[in-house]
């Protein structure tokens, strides 16, 4: 055996540099604004969508004419600093009612996300989430009204009521839901047979808690992917209805009746239809950039 002797041994001194590499923890939401911020097509989408917020909402204040002001004498005129997109045949300002009309379009966008959230998102989760028979009877429902075209629902509204803007949003909560229901359905039947559904039942969460509490929150991702791109259909939608006449009638105007009240005079006055259909362009593909992003941002497969 040899014995240890401590004078062999020499203490050397070293210079050691501390580098404390921390990283702080994220939660998904923080993760994915910060995947979003990288996506320059769905930044730019959504400060267009809030500078059309702002325009619509926050314009009429700072403008010096009036929304049911009329003059003849200036009827038609070109866009000019005083009305820089030009006025009607009635000598209205176009700027005024294109903002205005942005208020009645995104309008409908929103009623639009809250039906889907109110009804497709609740609708969806108790069928995906119960199963068996029921599950079969409310999705046949929901392939029932799926299969209506809006349009017919729009007529036969206007047969009952007024052509207005409350028929859109009686359509809308008709059958606009439909498509969230089965997506939400989708990622229910998905959700309930994981570790977490069977841990909850166990701990002895009541149905209803386990869906509203556990389920539909997992499922927050693609509900608001959705919500994101149905929002410029709903406004497309209401344009279109606006445009053949089954919209919105006067004194109100959305960018759809501009764009329909300027067909008459296009040829002379193009700047009529111009502003309308640009503002009708910009939100879809600013809702679309936007809905890729998060899209993107909120699929946790992507997560690094």
């Amino acid at each position: 055996m040899i014995e240890f002797n401590p004078n062999l041994f020499e203490p050397l001194e070293r210079k050691e540099v501390l580098t404390s590499v921390s990283l702080r923890s994220l939660n998904y939401w923080q993760d994915a604004w910060i995947r979003l911020k990288k996506d320059k097509l769905a930044i730019a989408g959504l400060i267009i969508i809030i500078s059309i917020i702002l325009f619509s909402f926050a314009g009429p204040f700072f403008t010096k004419s009036k929304y049911y002001e009329t003059s003849l004498y200036n009827a038609y005129k070109s866009p000019t600093l005083e009305h820089p997109f030009g006025t009607d045949e009635l000598g209205r300002d176009v700027l005024i009612r294109v903002m205005y009309g942005g208020r009645i379009s995104l309008e409908v966008g929103l009623v639009a996300s809250l039906v889907n959230l109110l009804i497709g998102v609740i609708y969806g989760g108790i069928s995906g989430y119960i199963g068996g028979r029921v599950d079969d009877v409310m999705m046949r429902i929901v392939d029932i009204l799926y299969s209506v075209p809006v349009l017919l629902i729009v007529i036969l509204l206007m047969v009952v009521l007024s052509p207005g803007l409350v028929n859109i949003f009686i359509a809308l909560g008709i059958s606009y839901w439909t498509g969230m229901a089965r997506i939400v359905r989708g990622q229910i039947l998905c959700l309930k047979e994981q570790e977490f559904t069977l841990a909850a039942r166990m701990l002895g969460a009541t149905r209803s808690q386990i869906l509203f509490r556990h389920l539909i929150p997992n499922t927050i991702g693609p509900i608001i992917v959705t919500a994101t791109f149905q929002i410029p259909n709903a406004i497309f939608f209401e344009s279109f209805l606006s445009f053949i006449g089954l919209g919105v009638s006067a004194p109100m105007a959305s960018w759809g009746v501009l764009a329909s009240d300027s067909i008459r005079a296009i040829r002379a006055h193009p700047y009529l239809i111009l502003f309308p259909a640009l503002f009708i362009c910009i939100t879809m593909l600013s809702f679309n950039f936007l809905g890729d992003g998060l899209r993107d941002a909120l699929d946790p497969r992507l997560r690094r």
